[in-house]
Order: C-alpha cells, then sequence, then structure tokens
C-alpha cells in the first residue's frame, strides 16, 4: 500500500487522490484508505476531486454510467452509454481471445513426466486455448481487484436497453433487445410479456416476425454454445476434467420491476406499476422467514423488516434490564484495551474516537484472576448467549446458529476532533461481503468473512451524542432506517449484502455495545468461544462442589 502514498510525499495531491482512488475502487472495504481520500480533499480546499481510477476498464465504466443515468430516468444518455459499454466490451473480447493465443498450460499435468505425442500435444494446446477464450465472459465481466464476476452481465445491457428503448419511444430497437436477452434465458416470463407488448406497438407497417435479437449477439451467443459444445467433447476425448459454469446467473437483474403493462395505454407510461424506486435484495441462499417467539419475558418488539425498510432486520427493546446495562458498562472500563480484537489497531475505524474492545473469554479471564468482578463477567457471556436464542428463534432458522465472533465494545469521542467531522464512526460495510457500491455489488470473497449469517448488537448506554446505527441502500448513501441506541435495545439482521450498514460519528461521550456476529456453519465457531464454554463448565463445577460440600455437621459423626 506504500506506493499509493508516494504521490503525497511528492506533494502531487491529484496524483495522490487518483492513486487512493483507484486502490479505493479494487478495495472498497478499506476503511484506512477511504478516510486518506477525505482528508485529501480537506487538505486540497475543494469539495470535490476529479476522481480517477487508472485501473477502470471502459466498458465497465460506460456501463456503470449507463445504470446510474437509467436510474435518474434520464434514458437517452443512459442509452448512449450502453451502446458504448457493448461496443468496447465486444472490442474488449476480441483483445481477450487474442491473448489466449499465448503458451498455455494445464494445471491436471505434470510436464515433465507427459509423454503424449504430437497431435495430442497440439490438441492439447489448442483445447487451452478454447477453454480460456470460452472464459473470456467471465474475464470482462469482473472488476479489477475482485475475483468474482458481476452477475449477469452481459444480458443486463440489453435489458437495461429493451426498457430505456422502450421508454424514448423506439419500439423496433426496444424489441430487438428484448429478443437479445432471450437469447440467454429463453425461459423468462417477464420479458416474454414485454416482446409481446412491444410487438403490439409497432406500425402495422411493420411484421413483428421480421425483428430479429440484435445481431452483434445472435453470432457471439452462437459461438458461444459451440465452444461449450467442442471443449465438452475434447475433455472427454483428451481425458481433462471441466464443467461449464453458469455465466448467465439470472438473479443479477435490474432495480426495477422487469415487465411492463400489458396494454396499450402509451399515454399512462409514467404509471407502469413499475417500481422504480424499490430496490431489490441480494439473492441469500436460504429460506427468508422471521416473526419467531421472543423467548424471554419484558423483551419488547419494536420494528420488523418491512418496519425497517429491508431485508431480515428486527430491532427489539429491554433484552437488558437497566442494573443489567450499569453491571456491563462498569466491567467494561476493567477489561478493555484500545483497539482489542481488530488485530491491534488503535483506531481502525476513524482516528476522531478511541475504540476499545474485549473478547469474551478475557472478561471470564480477568473475572477469574479477580480483576473485575466473576459475576459481572459471566454476565457478559450468559448475555450474547441470550441474544443467540433469540436471533434463532426470531428469524425461525432450522439449524443451530453458532457464535463467529463475540466483542464488547466502546466508541468515545476525542475531544478537540470534532469540528467539522465528515466521516462516520464505523462507515457502511456489509459483514459477510465486500460492499462496492459504484458496482452495486457486495463481493463474497476474502478478505470479507463470508461465513457470518446473522448480526446483533445490544446496546448498554445512551449518554452520548451521535453515534446512530444506520442502514442504507447498496449504495452507500441511501439511508433506508436510523436507530438511536439505548440501554436494552438489540438489532439484528442478515449478515450479507443485503443489509449495509455503519455507525455516525460519536461526538461527544462514549457509546457501549455487545457487538455479535453468527455462522450457521459449525466450521466456523468462534474458538475463544468454545474456551469460554470450558470456562463455564469448570466454573459451574466448582459452583457445584461448593454446594456439595455444604454437608449437615451431624452426618460427619
Amino acid at each position: 500500500m506504500m506506493e499509493y502514498n508516494i504521490p503525497f510525499m511528492l506533494n502531487q495531491l491529484q496524483k495522490a487522490v487518483e492513486a487512493a482512488h483507484t486502490f479505493f475502487m479494487a478495495n472498497p472495504e478499506h476503511m484506512e484508505m477511504q478516510q486518506n481520500i477525505e482528508n485529501y480533499r480537506m487538505m486540497a480546499g475543494v469539495e470535490e476531486f476529479q476522481l480517477i481510477d487508472r485501473e477502470a476498464k471502459p466498458h465497465l465504466e460506460s456501463y456503470s454510467a449507463g445504470v446510474k443515468h437509467y436510474e435518474a430516468d434520464d434514458f437517452e444518455v443512459a442509452i448512449k452509454y450502453f451502446e458504448r459499454a457493448l461496443r468496447e466490451y465486444f472490442s474488449e473480447d476480441v483483445e481477450c481471445r487474442t491473448l489466449c493465443e499465448g503458451p498455455q498450460r494445464f494445471e491436471e499435468y505434470e510436464y515433465l513426466g507427459h509423454k503424449g505425442g504430437l497431435y495430442e500435444t497440439i490438441a492439447d494446446h489448442y483445447m487451452q486455448v478454447l477453454v480460456c477464450q470460452h472464459e473470456c465472459v467471465r474475464e470482462l465481466a469482473t472488476r479489477p481487484g475482485r475475483l468474482s464476476p458481476i452477475e449477469n452481465f452481459l444480458p443486463l445491457h440489453y435489458d437495461y436497453l429493451q426498457f430505456a428503448y422502450y421508454r424514448v419511444g423506439e419500439y423496433v430497437k426496444a424489441l430487438e433487445c428484448a429478443k437479445a436477452y432471450l437469447l440467454f434465458h429463453p425461459d423468462d416470463e417477464d420479458v416474454q410479456d414485454n416482446v409481446d407488448y412491444y410487438e403490439s406497438l409497432l406500425d402495422d407497417s411493420i411484421d413483428p416476425e421480421s425483428i430479429e435479437a440484435r445481431e452483434d449477439l445472435i453470432m457471439f451467443v452462437k459461438r458461444h454454445k459451440l465452444e461449450s459444445e467442442l471443449i465438452k467433447s475434447a475433455a472427454e476425448g483428451l481425458g481433462f476434467s471441466y464443467t461449464e459454469p453458469n455465466y448467465w446467473i439470472r438473479y443479477g437483474g435490474r432495480q426495477d420491476e422487469n415487465r411492463v403493462p400489458s396494454g396499450v395505454n402509451v399515454e399512462g407510461a409514467e404509471v407502469h406499476g413499475l417500481s422504480m424506486g424499490k430496490k431489490s435484495s441480494p439473492k441469500i441462499d436460504r429460506d427468508l422467514r422471521e416473526g419467531g417467539p421472543l423467548l424471554y419475558e419484558n423483551i419488547t418488539f419494536v420494528y420488523n423488516s418491512e418496519q425497517l425498510n429491508g431485508t431480515q432486520r428486527v430491532l427489539l427493546d429491554n433484552v437488558l434490564s437497566e442494573e443489567q446495562c450499569r453491571e456491563l458498562h462498569s466491567v467494561a472500563s476493567g477489561i478493555m484495551l484500545v483497539g482489542d480484537g481488530y488485530r491491534g489497531k488503535t483506531s481502525p475505524h476513524t482516528p476522531n474516537e478511541k475504540f476499545e474492545g474485549a473478547t469474551v473469554l478475557k472478561a471470564l479471564k480477568f473475572g477469574y484472576e479477580g480483576r473485575v468482578p466473576l459475576k459481572s463477567a459471566r454476565l457478559f457471556y450468559d448475555i450474547s448467549e441470550k441474544a443467540r436464542k433469540i436471533v434463532e428463534s426470531y428469524f425461525m432458522l432450522n439449524s443451530t446458529l453458532y457464535f463467529s465472533y463475540t466483542h464488547m465494545v466502546c466508541r468515545t469521542a476525542l475531544s478537540g476532533q470534532q469540528d467539522r467531522r465528515n466521516d462516520l464512526s464505523h462507515p457502511i460495510h456489509a459483514d459477510n461481503c465486500l460492499l462496492d457500491p459504484e458496482a452495486n455489488e457486495c463481493w463474497k470473497e476474502p478478505p470479507a468473512y463470508t461465513f457470518r449469517d446473522y448480526s446483533a448488537l445490544l446496546y448498554m448506554n445512551d449518554d452520548f451524542e451521535g453515534g446512530e446505527f444506520i442502514f442504507t441502500e447498496m449504495d452507500a448513501k441511501t439511508v433506508t432506517a436510523s436507530i438511536k441506541p439505548k440501554c436494552g435495545r438489540m438489532i439484528s439482521f442478515s449478515s450479507g449484502g443485503e443489509n449495509p450498514h455503519g455507525v455516525k460519528a460519536v461526538t461527544k461521550g462514549q457509546r457501549c455495545a455487545v457487538a455479535l456476529w453468527f455462522t450457521l456453519n459449525p466450521l466456523y465457531r468462534e474458538l475463544e468461544r468454545i474456551k469460554a464454554d470450558e470456562v463455564i463448565a469448570i466454573l459451574d463445577q466448582e459452583q457445584q462442589g461448593k454446594h456439595e460440600l455444604n454437608i449437615n455437621p451431624k452426618d460427619e459423626l
């Protein structure tokens, strides 16, 4: 990362911003770089720099611009960018395929021991070239610095275009694009309905059957299918393994409803029943349910997912009593270390606050050693287990929910550093994927904790200023819900890209909470929690032993 700071050290501020922005585009989870960009802006005394990504791919930039104009209902400009993106895409495809025509290596081969004949070797080489060329669709859909491609990337161009052309009254082009999309997904009923509707809008002089899918795509898809058949056939003949990836996963979709009305009232185009502002939630690989029992008396239900404008969200009160909050807050001061729990970083999220934390095992260790009341240390363990049971029950999970990480954390506003703050206490992020607002994606890949399934925050106090918990859209800007912490309040939610969230700046006082992350996969159970379970078992045994020793003196005679 040092190389990105070199322009700044040489007093080349604009280049420093460009380098930082380039790094941040490939590493959207990197909070320090996000803060660096803000600091550079403040140092320059201007609101906005021209942020340039030096590793950006032109076709991806044009696509992103098209999406932004589409979502702003600026359809003519959106069409311009999507058409440019397609031209650049097919140009990049030619270059990608050309670069494949070089030396290749099969990972499965021990080349020093390979004894294939001349013709077999030639066949091997050209099949490797063909596999490489076939994979160009994945390469072109992957942003720099990412491992995963944008889902349904090429089909989405035509999906956006079919509706954009419809909105500007170019029904022939809308029909061509809709039919192009069906080359990828022939069973998509929504787009099939669109085709029927566009055909109903054509002039009587135009035969709908004469309008075919976009010619640029017909040949592309035909070639792609032929390559697939050749590779599968060669795999059987040459003895290498090959599984055709699903290049056009359909749950990557436009961010509105995919239908147009089945009528001919063009004048009513503004009312299409399309929820243009409604965002579709990212795919979650499990059944979504909520509303199960809260298990404990006195817990107050506050808001569900719908009331919090999202998916898999719940807000509860009175999970802790006032006395328990005071006890936890008291023990926090005795066990916390600056930056503890985040690889020793003293200020992992913002330099304007002191960040302190402690794990449940550390609390029990300090309690066992008498450095804090053991009863209070055990309360930390017990209330986290209580929260786990509530989350498991409320979201009606069919399998056991395990602890992934348990962390008591306090954020304290630093005096003299609160004027003109423009940062957050914790930047907008998702808990199991890397949030990429520019691509409207959340990449489920390292260094994200991809195994986390549910999260919960249990608040201990409210005697501070700022520090509201917020949910946002995938753009990391549009706030969908804001929650003011207070004693005993708990917010819980699924950990994926459907729930981007952060914490507003704590501008005065200290904000404390117990942060909990859970997993459905027992392979990723928190090791410290397992050790903490063992400590609790030992303490329970010791306590039981004391009770057993409390015998009637007469029985000793």
